[in-house]
């Protein structure tokens, strides 16, 4: 049974924002991206709510907090309205939308997200897990995080291996999945062009991720998913990259440790610059300092 103190909201609410979040942005609504909400975002699970719709403003949504919630859980789940509606780098808007409007060949048939893809996992985790940006046509696609592409099943697959997840598959938002004890964010909340976010876009999206780690209270290990995630949490931390040479499956102890990864793109996994033993020893060493 899903803990009632961490269900979302009912599904008028979210088109309600969704609604208000197209307003503002000029967004071309339901014939490019689909409206309502995911069954799950950031780990919350959606169940009847009798609270009014929440009201928007141009960059966050104000959610109508129900007092079964714990404050971190009903903070983070704020937080990830809030993401979903910014409109904050209009590049990252536009190509969001453009991408959902046209479409892959292989997914004319799907009703694309278009949109900030919101984080996801269980508000209690005591591992975090920091990627890049959501894919075109995975995330930006599905609305979850690491779904719907090569790269997630990747990574869901070295989850599963060490009891992170709950299956070692991400194919649709509806599908099943689950973390354990695990959250997965990233800097950039909207498919960038080429994988690429700019640094000012980085830098726009960075509070969302400050704000996550202050709220991740349990968090003892925070595993890093390439450079751009590397760079941006130890900037967050206000810490000296000479300090912490990147390297795959270098660890650094602390209050959380730290632990790097390359990143699962096709450019790493598909040259095999990362396997999928090396991924899941990463989990591995993450498991081992969990307590």
């Amino acid at each position: 049974m899903p803990d009632p103190r961490y269900h979302f909201p009912d599904r008028s609410t979210f088109i309600h924002a969704a609604s208000s979040f197209a307003a503002h942005t000029g967004h071309p609504g339901k014939a490019a991206v689909r409206t309502g909400v995911p069954p799950s975002i950031a780990g919350f699970e959606t169940a009847p709510d009798t609270a009014a719709p929440a009201a928007a403003t141009a960059t966050a949504v104000r959610l109508v907090i129900c007092p079964h919630r714990t404050l971190n859980g009903v903070r983070l789940q704020e937080l990830q309205r809030q993401i979903v509606a910014c409109n904050q780098c209009p590049r990252l808007r536009e190509h969001c939308q453009t991408v959902a409007r046209v479409k892959r060949r292989a997914y004319l048939g799907d009703d694309y997200w278009g949109r900030p893809v919101p984080s996801f996992g269980d508000p209690k985790a005591r591992l975090v897990i920091i990627g890049l940006a959501p894919g075109a046509h995975g995330a930006n696609r599905t609305g979850r995080v690491f779904t719907g592409d090569r790269s997630g099943d990747f990574l869901y697959q070295a989850l599963f291996n060490t009891g992170f997840a709950s299956q070692p598959t991400s194919t649709r938002i509806d599908d099943g999945l689950k973390l354990i004890d695990a959250w997965i964010t990233c800097p950039v909340h909207c498919a960038p062009p080429d994988n690429k976010p700019l640094p000012d876009e980085i830098a726009r999206c960075r509070p969302y991720l400050e704000q996550e780690l202050q709220l991740l209270k349990n968090a003892q290990v925070i595993v890093v998913l390439g450079r751009i995630a590397f760079d941006t949490y130890l900037s967050i931390r206000g810490e000296r990259k000479a300090n912490f040479p990147f390297a795959h499956g270098a660890v650094f102890p602390g209050d959380p440790t730290l632990i790097c990864s390359y990143h699962p793109s096709q450019q790493n996994t598909q040259t095999g610059r990362l396997t999928q033993p090396m991924l899941t020893a990463v989990f591995q060493k993450a498991r081992t300092v969990l307590r």
